[in-house]
C-alpha cells in the first residue's frame, strides 16, 4: 500500500481537495485498496477548521465525496517517516515540509503538478478566489500521479 500525504498551507482548500480527488479517482479505477491518502498543513493557523466552504462546494459540484467532519491539522515530523509520498501544492509548501521534516533525505517530497510534466504551483484559491482553476490543476496533478504509481493487483 502506498501512503500519500497531500500538503498545502492551511489544509482547508487545496490539500483536502487533492485528498478527496485522488481517493475518488483511485476508486473509479478500482485501486482504492492500494492507497492510504491524507492531507495536512505546513502552518497551524487553520488547525481544527473544516474544509473551506467554497472548496467543499466545488467538490460537491463535481460529485466528489469528501469527509465533511475532517478538520485541518499541521504536518508533524513523524509524518515524513510514515508516508511514502508527500505531495506539495506549491514551492513554499516544499520549504515548509523541509522545515518540519528536516530536509528530504528519502526523496519523498514532490510538487503535485510535476507529475503532469508542469513544474508550477497550484495557486491558493484562498487568495485568488479562483476555485475552478485550483480544481482543474489539482485534477490534472492527481490524474497524473495516479497514472505514475505502480498498479498492484
Amino acid at each position: 500500500m502506498t501512503k500519500i500525504l497531500f500538503i498545502c498551507l492551511g489544509n482547508i482548500c487545496r490539500s483536502p481537495m487533492a485528498e478527496a480527488m485522488f481517493s475518488h479517482l483511485a476508486a473509479e479505477v478500482g485501486r482504492s485498496d492500494e492507497f492510504e491518502v491524507a492531507s495536512a498543513a505546513v502552518s497551524e493557523e487553520e488547525w481544527g477548521n473544516p474544509i473551506y466552504p467554497p472548496a467543499a462546494a466545488i467538490l460537491r459540484r463535481h460529485g466528489i465525496p469528501y469527509d465533511a467532519v475532517r478538520t485541518a491539522r499541521p504536518m508533524k515530523k513523524a509524518d515524513y517517516q510514515y508516508y511514502d509520498l508527500i505531495i506539495a501544492m506549491d514551492e513554499a509548501n516544499i520549504r515548509g515540509i523541509r522545515r518540519i521534516a528536516g530536509d528530504d533525505p528519502d526523496g519523498k517530497v514532490h510538487l503535485l503538478l510535476d507529475y503532469a510534466g508542469e513544474h508550477r504551483n497550484v495557486a491558493d484559491p484562498w487568495y485568488t478566489r479562483d476555485f475552478d482553476t485550483a480544481y482543474n490543476d489539482i485534477l490534472l496533478g492527481c490524474r497524473a500521479l495516479l497514472k505514475a504509481l505502480p498498479h498492484y493487483s
